[in-house]
């Protein structure tokens, strides 16, 4: 298969401008080092790992399987209370760039620039695209209103078309691609790269449930849904029985604790908590009570399948997307 030749492939040395996007709880060493071995890169968030040592067993089994470089998904946000001993540990073992995520970037950037390091900032429109363009990003990751997990609010060839327009950084854009056909639009759109996530929950090499993969391969879009219960942020979630029962927006008195300016910031952490104890729960047990985070994208899940036929289905549906267009020319 051909080789793919953007913004993103140049700095990053890969031959597909595909990056397996950060997952919690999914993302893991496998996944990564199977989408390195496919072509592409992929990312891991470091709060995946509860302490440092984990951390580090994690980045040297990766390091010992491929010498392809990979990323690290920080939260930069002070919900992280471990954010600088992650930030440290990467620079130390020079990973090949970092996704900031939830918060100014800013002391990131700084500490990556020394060592190498590309980051790569979510942003969700023009202001704060601008905003981490002036303090030194390589490369916006344009997360939109098709993305899983915390998405933007704009449609995908609207965002990317916009930030073109406005900063002068790479763009790579998260969000509405589950097929090779989706893919080729963002590109032609004026991408570098896609950041696709929910189509690789249901992969061999992911560490979570059958069930929660096999939620993937039977519900659609249409399944998807927007809660703040998780992280007092908006986030997409499977609407499953036990969604559907909770509801997806805070009862009163969550809302009334998150807007009291002097216990804001505790209330948003003990939320965040609480939250990702629910996804974990549901991501490697069996439980009725299951919040399983995907986005619309699992609409073109169709089975359980490696991440390198995951990769190259993908690929190869970008490639007859091209010739197509070419033929009709």
């Amino acid at each position: 298969m051909q080789k793919i030749e953007t913004d993103l492939t140049r700095m990053l040395g890969i031959e597909y401008p595909v990056i397996v996007a950060p997952m919690f709880l999914v993302s893991n060493a496998k996944m990564i080092i199977e989408a390195c071995k496919a072509g592409i890169t992929g990312a891991i968030p470091a709060l995946n790992y509860r302490t440092d040592a984990d951390f580090r067993k994690a980045l040297d089994e990766i390091r010992s399987a491929t010498n392809k470089p990979f990323g690290i998904n920080l939260i930069a946000n002070k919900s992280n209370l471990r954010l600088e001993e992650q930030l440290k540990t990467c620079v130390e073992y020079k990973v090949g760039f970092i996704i900031t995520s939830l918060g100014s970037p800013a002391h990131i950037i700084k500490a990556c620039k020394p060592a190498g390091i590309k980051v790569f900032c979510d942003v969700i429109d023009e202001a704060y695209a601008l905003k981490v363009e002036a303090m030194g990003a390589d490369a916006l990751i344009c997360v939109n209103n098709q993305a899983g997990g915390h998405a933007g609010k704009i449609a995908p060839l609207d965002l990317i078309r916009a930030i073109k327009k406005s900063c002068k950084l790479p763009v790579i854009s998260a969000g509405g691609v589950g097929n090779g056909a989706q893919m080729r639009k963002m590109i032609d759109a004026g991408a570098c790269g896609i950041s696709i996530g929910s189509p690789f929950i249901a992969s061999v090499e992911a560490p979570v449930t059958e069930d929660y993969k096999m939620a993937c391969v039977s519900h659609g879009a249409k399944d998807i849904v927007m809660t703040t219960k998780l992280s007092g942020t908006p986030c997409t979630v499977i609407n499953t029985d036990y969604v559907k029962q909770i509801g997806t927006t805070q009862n009163w008195l969550e809302k009334m604790l998150n807007s009291n300016k002097r216990i804001k910031k505790w209330t948003k952490m003990i939320t965040y908590y609480k939250g990702m104890k629910s996804l974990e729960k549901a991501a490697f047990g069996a439980t009725y009570q299951t919040m399983w985070c995907a986005g619309p994208s699992i609409e073109y899940v169709h089975s359980i399948r490696p991440v390198k036929q995951i990769t190259e289905e993908l690929l190869q549906g970008y490639f007859e997307k091209a010739e197509a267009r070419a033929a009709a020319v």
